[in-house]
């Protein structure tokens, strides 16, 4: 049977003094009215406002640093529905090395952007796994360029993982977690990093109902793949990882779904109370916590906001 590596906290705290120099230290932000409609004392990690808009960029520069001169040289690939594309060009373009992105053809505007202004090289694909993969392997064997995974790999989990040093760091006292899940490199590294340094903290999954892989490989025991997904949160929309599932399996305690709606209602007071502009994927988060608020109840909550990068053209109210 073929092992795949999972990263330990050591890993983490690795990619954390790799990429100190290259990422921000976000804040954590407060709002008693959103505290208030939840029932629990929430805070918000906002990687909303991290370097490229998410935290997909703390993963992309753990993997870029640590390559050898004579593999960066040879530039860097993925496939990416927007936030990873974006956050490995900005890394790519940090290093001086080139970064090809395979996006597919509905992927949102503000992304493509994102990922062209970090002088990217984009190269379009059908909207599903089979194209992304196909195209990829299509790119690396013209341009020799090393593959930097969106999630399923030990150095990206490891470099996400240091979103949960920081906030132990900055709410030493939290007690529970509230992370999205579609990929799970967030999932994952987070709730490796908290759990083993904490293990204490509740640590809850949340994802869209619309695409609930996460939770019924969850409560299966085994990941089931997600086939048709149909959620407003486009950064959610993929299949869980081989080593995330392992480390979900290990760290997380539960996992909830929330409805499309509850997803906006969550964006839109967040908008308006706390002045934050984040998209959907980055929502589900407090999300959860409105509509499970029993696994909240008590505890003092942080919510991950995971990504900013919304097209305000397409505001869903």
């Amino acid at each position: 049977m073929t092992t795949v590596e999972i990263p330990t906290i050591d890993d983490v705290r690795a990619a954390a003094n790799r990429i100190s120099d290259a990422v921000h230290f976000t804040p954590v932000l407060s709002s008693q009215r959103l505290s208030d409609a939840a029932g629990t004392e929430v805070m918000f990690k906002s990687e909303h406002l991290q370097k490229a808009g998410a935290f997909k960029a703390r993963g992309a520069c753990n993997a870029v640093l640590g390559l050898d001169d004579e593999t960066a040289a040879r530039g860097v690939a993925t496939h990416s529905s927007g936030n990873h594309g974006a956050a490995l060009a900005m890394a790519a373009s940090n290093r001086g090395i080139t970064a090809h992105i395979v996006m597919p053809s509905n992927a949102p505007t503000v992304k493509r952007d994102a990922v062209q202004s970090y002088g990217g090289l984009v190269i379009e694909c059908e909207p599903n796994l089979e194209a992304r993969e196909t195209t990829l392997a299509r790119v690396v064997a013209q341009t020799g360029a090393h593959i930097v995974p969106p999630y399923d790999d030990a150095r990206v989990i490891a470099g996400q993982g240091t979103v949960g040093m920081e906030i132990l760091e900055q709410v030493p006292d939290v007690e529970a977690l509230a992370i999205p899940v579609g990929g799970g490199g967030l999932l994952g590294g987070v709730a490796l990093a908290v759990k083993t340094l904490k293990p204490s903290v509740t640590v809850v999954a949340v994802e869209p109902a619309g695409a609930d892989d996460a939770f019924r490989s969850f409560g299966l025991g085994r990941i089931i793949p997600q086939t048709s997904p149909n959620t407003i949160a486009d950064g959610l929309l993929t299949s869980l990882g081989e080593r995330n599932f392992a480390l979900m399996q290990q760290f997380v305690d539960t996992v909830v779904t929330v409805s499309d709606e509850a997803i906006v209602a969550a964006m839109r007071l967040q908008w308006s109370r706390m002045k934050q502009v984040i998209e959907p994927s980055g929502a589900v988060s407090y999300a959860g916590i409105l509509e499970h608020p029993e696994q909240f109840r008590g505890r003092k909550t942080v919510a991950v906001v995971s990504g900013g990068n919304l097209d305000l053209n397409k505001l869903p109210w």
